[in-house]
């Protein structure tokens, strides 16, 4: 079989882990030849490709962060006006089946490339942890490590200055990296995109801290963070992007300037941003997505296409595209209520 492979979104350590995993088990042992289209999706569009042979360059490719095709976001209605161009270039070049790797957008490009009767096996992957159907995806681990370091090491400054200390991580809609990140560092407060805060609350919260002799106090803000409607306070609009998303205005640096305004205590707001897409994947997310590389190309072999390779307890298993994008999976309150017994 000719099996094309491709990376969409953003990047996410684990991802050559994926493409590893593919070749390794494709062609070592059936003999396939591997097609890497560049940048996602643009690759299809434009027709850019590599071939991906099974040699010690790939074999080295299980420790290296990034991706090793590249990848670009794609316009949602740019890729629904091109399935057309897309399934042209998978015939041109004689494509048996796709594996697409990516979050959110990358797998509903896949569930409408398998509407329309196209070979495709998805595999997700997001740091934010935030695709269905799947306990967790690779590249999660690995921000939740970085993310945790960061806010281990803020705890002993904001201690020594008496501060406190408001840490923004990614997640956009779903505060996993948030709420894990700050039970597993010992955050004395968690805010995620699931939950409205209300200014007077945290600000309590915190006066609350130092009145009893606490030193310090932090704060893991999820990038998507945003105040309840009555809080009586707002955070600048940034309008939306090319891709329909809110341009966020920076959710820490307004909400730590507005906790110094009203209670007089040093704040000081640190932006991990990039810093926790970077980097090489840790043990845990190379073997994760190891295993979705082998049982993806499987799946291939098999037939079973307009599937997503999943992580069900400890077994991998396939669920439907359509099911698997049909909604994004969020933090539960419950999981946020457990946490909320070390607030303060």
């Amino acid at each position: 079989m000719r099996i094309g492979v491709l990376t969409g979104g953003g990047d996410c350590p684990g991802l050559n882990a994926v493409i590893r995993a593919v070749v390794r088990t494709a062609n070592g042992r059936y003999g396939d030849a591997i097609i890497g289209f560049e940048d996602g999706w643009r690759g299809l569009l434009e027709d850019r490709k590599i071939r991906i042979n099974n040699d010690d360059r790939t074999d080295r490719l299980l420790a290296k962060g990034g991706t090793m095709l590249g990848t670009a976001r794609t316009n949602p209605d740019v890729l629904r006006a091109g399935l057309d161009r897309i399934k042209q270039t998978l015939d041109d070049n004689g494509i048996d089946a796709l594996i697409p790797i990516g979050g959110e957008g990358t797998l509903t490009a896949a569930s409408w490339l398998a509407d329309e009767d196209v070979p495709v096996v998805g595999v997700p992957k997001t740091i934010d942890n935030d695709i269905d159907c799947t306990d967790v995806t690779f590249g999660h681990d690995t921000a939740l490590s970085i993310a945790t370091e960061a806010i281990d090491r803020l705890h002993t400054t904001a201690e020594s200055h008496q501060r406190v200390m408001l840490i923004e991580v990614m997640g956009r809609h779903a505060g996993w990296i948030a709420l894990n990140a700050g039970i597993a560092a010992g955050a004395h407060l968690i805010l995620v995109p699931e939950v409205p805060f209300e200014i007077d609350e945290i600000c309590a919260l915190i006066k609350k801290r130092f009145q009893r002799g606490d030193k310090h106090c932090i704060v893991v803000v999820a990038e998507g963070s945003h105040p309840a409607a009555d809080s009586g306070f707002t955070l600048r609009e940034g309008g939306i992007d090319e891709f329909g998303h809110e341009r966020f205005t920076g959710v820490a640096q307004q909400l730590g300037a507005e906790i110094e305004r009203r209670i007089g205590k040093e704040v000081r707001t640190t932006v991990l941003g990039h810093v926790q897409r970077g980097g090489s994947p840790t043990p845990y997310d190379r073997i994760l997505a190891t295993r979705f590389g082998v049982h993806a190309a499987e799946a291939v072999h098999a037939g079973k296409f307009g599937m997503m390779v999943a992580l069900h307890g400890t077994e991998i298993t396939l669920v439907p595209l359509a099911e698997a994008t049909r909604q994004l999976k969020t933090v539960p309150l419950e999981r946020l209520r457990e946490a909320e017994a070390f607030f303060g």
